[in-house]
């Protein structure tokens, strides 16, 4: 997973409230697309008319928001069903940083697990954001000091659980963590128990001779 330190660039305003995960990418292009693909098929019927030719007022079409690494949205952004994949395509589209008022909880919790920070401000924060920043003009958002710098030079504090602050901050997902510094101790494990308990593994072994001989 990449980390995550500071991030500066445009801010794009997409101050809707509740753009559920079937808004930022339909399912159907989870089946039919790599994920570091996904980014054309984000906001895709926001971005795009019924020709395929982009909706020009749409904020990411626009030029000063065109590859934008900041996103501000409404209340409970990223809410509905929940596909991993919306985190997936917002990232492929160069977006590292959402902020909002609220979340939805399943996509809160993906976008730690891929890099992705969330950030969470007062709506009376991330409106004044959001006109600042209207014209195109650079925010940063610090990490490791738990701040989003204004354009103005106005500095907003943000609250973040601690071991996922940590975790972005290195670049770690929650399994990596969990292992550790283990793996290599698993790998040794692993190739004892092949040799004492052969028939756990068959399920491997017949895959292996599947690929060998088809």
């Amino acid at each position: 997973m990449q980390p995550f330190t500071t991030v500066t660039g445009a801010a794009a305003p997409l101050m809707r409230a509740n753009v559920d995960t079937d808004v930022i990418i339909r399912i159907e292009r989870l089946a039919g697309a790599p994920r570091e693909q996904l980014g054309s098929y984000a906001f895709e019927a926001l971005r795009y008319r019924k020709d395929g030719s982009e909706t020009p007022d749409f904020v990411l079409n626009r030029p000063a928001f065109r590859g934008a690494p900041i996103l501000l949205a409404g209340d409970n952004f990223g809410c509905g069903s929940s596909r991993e994949g919306a985190v997936w395509a917002l990232m492929a589209a160069g977006l590292r940083c959402v902020i909002a008022p609220s979340f939805g909880d399943i996509f809160y919790n993906n976008c730690f697990q891929n890099g992705m920070l969330p950030v969470v401000l007062p709506a009376s924060d991330v409106e004044l954001l959001s006109i600042e920043a209207a014209a195109g003009a650079p925010v940063t958002v610090d990490l490791a000091e738990q701040v989003v710098m204004m354009p103005s030079g106005q500095r907003l504090h943000f609250d973040i659980d601690l071991q996922r602050r940590q975790s972005l901050l290195e670049g770690m997902g929650e399994l990596t963590r969990t292992v550790g510094g283990s793996g290599a101790e698993i790998t040794q494990w692993q190739s004892r128990d092949r040799v004492a308990r052969p028939w756990i593994w068959v399920s491997e072994l017949d895959d292996a001779g599947s690929a060998a001989g088809g």
